[in-house]
C-alpha cells in the first residue's frame, strides 16, 4: 500500500485537486465582491491589492489537500483489497506521474508571482452569494448579471419576524 500511495494516491490527489473545484462568489466583509475557489474548503481568493493576483490560505489549502488524499487513499484501499489487487503497468505510473508533475509545475509557476500574497488562514467573514462547480478547462466562473437588489430584499426578509402583520 505505501507504493500505490506514492504511485497512485498521491497523482489521483494531486490532479482532483487540480482538474474539479468548487466556486463561491461571496461578499467579505469590507472588501469588495470576490471569488472563491477551492473544493471542499475555498482557499483561494482573487487579490485586491491588484490585478491578476490571488489571496492564497494555506490552512484551507493543507485541509483541501488532506480531505483529497483520504479520499483516494480508501477508494484504492478498498479496491486493493476487496475488489482486485491493484498493479500499475510501468506505462500507467509514468504516465501518472507525469501529469501529476506537470500540474504541480504549473501551480507552482502561479504561485510564485510576487504579486500573491500567502496567508495561514483567512483573516476576513464571508457571506457566501452563489456557489458552483467547474473544471480547469471551464475556464472563469463569474455569476453573469448577480441581481443584488433581490438579495438585499431576500436578507430584509429573513431579518423581519415571520409573517407578522402590524396594524
Amino acid at each position: 500500500m505505501k507504493r500505490l500511495s506514492w504511485t497512485l494516491v498521491l497523482p489521483l490527489t494531486i490532479v482532483s485537486l487540480t482538474i474539479f473545484t468548487k466556486w463561491w462568489y461571496v461578499l467579505p466583509v469590507d472588501a469588495p465582491d470576490s471569488m472563491m475557489y477551492g473544493f471542499p474548503i475555498p482557499y483561494a481568493c482573487n487579490g485586491w491589492h491588484t490585478s491578476l493576483s490571488y489571496q492564497i490560505f494555506m490552512t484551507e489549502f493543507l485541509g483541501n489537500l488532506l480531505i483529497h488524499f483520504t479520499f483516494w487513499f480508501i477508494v484504492v484501499m478498498l479496491i486493493n483489497r476487496f475488489l482486485i489487487k491493484i498493479r500499475l503497468n510501468k506505462i500507467i505510473t509514468i504516465f501518472l506521474l507525469t501529469i501529476s508533475g506537470l500540474f504541480t509545475s504549473g501551480l507552482i509557476l502561479i504561485a510564485s508571482d510576487s504579486n500573491n500574497i500567502f496567508k495561514v488562514k483567512r483573516q476576513f467573514d464571508i457571506e457566501i452569494l452563489k456557489t458552483g462547480y467547474k473544471f480547469v478547462w471551464d475556464g472563469y466562473s463569474r455569476p453573469e448579471n448577480f441581481d443584488f437588489d433581490a438579495y438585499e430584499r431576500n436578507k430584509e426578509k429573513e431579518r423581519t419576524p415571520n409573517n407578522v402583520y402590524n396594524s
